[in-house]
């Protein structure tokens, strides 16, 4: 049965695309079509992950495998570092909650996961996936077939790392098409960190990893709809054709396994040194403006966010008792990465965030769209295509709005429809 709350998402949905609309550089050209197309592929990619029959069974073996690779890398991890990362305690345990640590619980996971995932590719299923989702992309939505083939990599691979993948053709893009590229890579997450972010909400809610899977799958058509009101496609351009190579190989299995731990390590340095150097800066501003008390209480950077995102927490569906602690979600995810996030939102009992909040904001939260990401997104796309990096500045803040807008719409999708196909 449908509530008031489903009303509340819907209005949130229509609310996400006027404000991309407000932004367009062409008011008049809005792709309806691809608007109605984009909503209707959610709610059915919704519909299919969790209704369909024996859709719950591969969830659970989802579910299940999340579960396997993190005993495994547990293993792996303990091996290495001990008693620090969880082994045998050589001390009497007095707070066991106290035992987990995030540079040992959470990021070798990202290791063992990049490594998997170029193993995947080398042995072309995780290729095969890609290629399937891409035509997919390229057939209903209109997109060129590089463009496609980019969209459905950032799926499964990185910002950065799906680029990769149709390197070949990144300097015959459109500006509408690296716009494109950009606003999904910022509104999805990559492979390795869906384990990750799954085994962090694994304890507090139900079928963490399937959900966290379908957000990243659910949340393409969403960038791509609003990256095509903001930017939209020139008549006459784009439909950059791709024969569906790719500049990313390996020679053998052990190469693959190799260069995807070397890379996995890449991520898991530029992850830690974006969550000290963000956290500290936090830290600092708090101290700076320590002595300014509102409502009883001193202000910090956490309650500004709170206050600050409180209607957008409410716009997706989020009852408005609660929309305070998921607004300050929100900020986190903004200005501190999503991981913080994540981490934070795992750490809110259960007694004291509905279910619903609490899987939306799962989906609101799956996205690479922070402040730390812009610098990774200028970076990247700037040794990859050097003679556009003025143009990838002048784009990437509009970037960084819709990415951050993508996660919400779809969380603002699954906020729509009843509650009992999660149930």
């Amino acid at each position: 049965m449908f509530s008031p709350l489903n009303l509340q998402s819907l209005a949130g949905l229509i609310v996400i695309v006027v404000a991309c609309w407000l932004l367009s550089e062409n008011r008049r050209q809005f792709p309806w079509r691809l608007a109605l197309g984009a909503v209707a592929a959610q709610a059915v990619l919704v519909l299919a992950l969790f209704t369909l029959p024996g859709s719950q069974n591969v969830l659970a073996a989802v579910t299940g495998a999340v579960d396997g690779l993190t005993a495994a890398t547990a293993r792996g991890t303990q091996f290495v570092f001990g008693y620090l990362a969880g082994g045998d305690q050589p001390y009497a345990v007095t707070n066991a909650s106290g035992l987990f640590t995030f540079a040992f619980n959470v990021l070798p996971l990202i290791l063992v996961i990049s490594a998997l995932s170029a193993l995947l590719w080398h042995w072309r299923i995780l290729k095969w996936i890609t290629l399937g989702f891409g035509f997919v992309f390229q057939r209903t939505m209109g997109l060129g077939g590089a463009s496609a083939l980019a969209v459905a990599a950032n799926i499964f691979l990185g910002m950065i790392e799906s680029p990769l993948v149709i390197r070949a053709y990144l300097d015959k893009l459109t500006r509408s098409e690296i716009f494109l590229m950009m606003v999904v890579g910022l509104g999805t997450v990559a492979g390795s960190t869906m384990v990750a972010y799954a085994s962090i909400l694994g304890p507090v809610l139900p079928n963490a990893a399937g959900h966290v899977l379908v957000a990243s799958i659910v949340s393409a058509p969403a960038g791509i709809l609003l990256a095509r009101i903001i930017i939209p496609e020139k008549p006459g351009e784009g439909g950059a054709v791709a024969d569906y190579g790719s500049a990313l190989k390996y020679d053998s299995a052990i190469d693959a396994i190799v260069k995807g731990t070397a890379d996995g390590l890449m991520v898991v340095l530029n992850i830690s040194a974006v969550l000290i150097v963000f956290v500290a800066l936090v830290a600092l501003v708090n101290i700076m403006i320590g002595g300014v008390w509102l409502f009883d209480a001193p202000v910090t950077v956490e309650r500004l966010l709170g206050w600050l995102f409180m209607p957008l927490a409410w716009l997706i569906g989020v009852d408005w008792s609660e929309a305070g602690k998921a607004g300050w979600l929100l900020g986190v995810k903004l200005t501190l990465t999503e991981f913080v996030a994540f981490i934070e939102l795992g750490r809110v009992p259960l007694e004291d965030m509905s279910e619903r909040t609490r899987m939306l904001l799962t989906y609101a939260l799956c996205g690479f769209a922070n402040i730390g990401s812009v610098g990774i997104t200028v970076t990247g796309l700037s040794v990859l295509i050097p003679e556009r990096r003025e143009e990838v500045l002048g784009m990437v803040w509009k970037a960084l709005f819709a990415g951050f807008l993508t996660t919400l719409m779809t969380a603002a999708v699954v906020g729509a429809m009843p509650a009992s196909i999660f149930a």
